[in-house]
Order: structure tokens, then sequence, then C-alpha cells
């Protein structure tokens, strides 16, 4: 990791990621109050210091008007390490700017998912929210009787529920997941607009 000066970097025009909004404010405020952050998770770089992940990052450090920012730079020593895996494990070695474009989509993918049980129950006197995790509500909501209809393949399958607290939303999520449905956003965004009321 090393400390550069701001200018010396270049955002990726291709970055695939986007952030908007509240998320945008949340990540400005992140930074802000928890540089050291950053130097946990410094931005990462190419050969040419273009951002390989971190953009959002380097756009709050912009506005801030930063002068330096922290970044570790992705080498061909490491694209080397990872065909070393690779041949180990019989795959297809990939080119340092093949690398370079997985890094980019990996950096980005959420492998896991999180435990609300145990965020209602552990760490329900956390900010979560103000941290940016999204997600269900972690007080206690009260919501009227609502049916979902969701359509797929001109299919429309009607759920109805009454979501009394956390465990019931829950358990939606996880019988639309078990049907293969995604309708974790529109849940979700059922929630927020009842929890309102």
């Amino acid at each position: 990791m090393e400390i550069v000066k701001i200018g010396s970097v270049t955002p990726n025009p291709d970055n695939p990621r986007l952030i908007k909004n509240e998320k945008y404010k949340l990540l400005l405020h992140s930074v802000k109050v928890s540089p050291a952050f950053m130097l946990m998770n410094p931005i990462k770089v190419d050969l040419d210091n273009m951002i390989l992940g971190g953009n959002m990052r380097y756009k709050a450090c912009m506005e801030l008007k930063k002068k330096e920012v922290p970044i570790e730079v992705f080498t061909r020593e490491h694209a080397e390490i990872n065909n070393k895996a690779r041949r180990k494990e019989g795959i297809k070695e990939a080119t340092y700017e093949e690398q370079c474009l997985e890094f980019i989509i990996k950096d980005n993918i959420s492998f896991g998912d999180n435990d609300w049980d145990l965020l209602a129950n552990e760490w329900d006197y956390l900010p979560l929210q103000s941290w940016g995790l999204d997600g269900f509500p972690f007080e206690d909501v009260e919501l009227d009787s609502e049916e979902l209809v969701i359509d797929e393949t001109h299919k429309t399958i009607p759920i109805s529920f009454k979501i009394k607290d956390y465990e019931e939303a829950n358990e939606l999520v996880q019988l639309c997941k078990e049907k293969a449905f995604c309708v974790g956003s529109i849940v979700i965004e059922a929630l927020k607009k009842y929890s309102k009321k």
C-alpha cells in the first residue's frame, strides 16, 4: 500500500459500478469520518494507476477535495500468483489484462448473505443503516395485510402476508427465494413503504 497524489490515479471509464443519492451521501460521510478505513482498504489500481476497485471511493475523495489517496497496485506478479494456482487446479491461465477485468467484476460482487437474525438481535444497538447496510428495518414494524403479486413469464402468483416483525418478513423472502422468484427488492420496498405509515 502506498499513498499517492489523487491526480496520479485515473478513474476507470468502463467501471460497471454505480452509487446514487442516499448511498453516495453515506459513502461521502464514511470517507470523511473514517479515513483509516481507506488505509485498511485502499483503492486498487493497475500498473497504469487506473482504478480496478474503488471508483466510488475515489469519486468521494475528489468531492471531499482530498489531496492524496491510498492505493494498492495489482501487479504482474499478482497475476502470476493467480495463474500458478489456476495451473494447479487445471484451470486456464489468464493474461494480466484479463485478470484486471476479472478483478473489476469480482471486487463488486457480494458473495455472502447477511444473517438478519444475528444482525437484528446482536448488532441492533449499532447504527447499521447509517453505515449503509441495506435490508429490513431492525425495529419492530407493524404492517397491514397485503397481497404481493409476482408476474414471472406471464404467471401471476398471489402471496398474501401479514408482517408483524422481522421473522415473518424473512420467511417470506426465503419462500420467494425457494420458488426462484427475484422479488427481494419488491418486498423491501413494500416494507419501507408501509413502515412509514
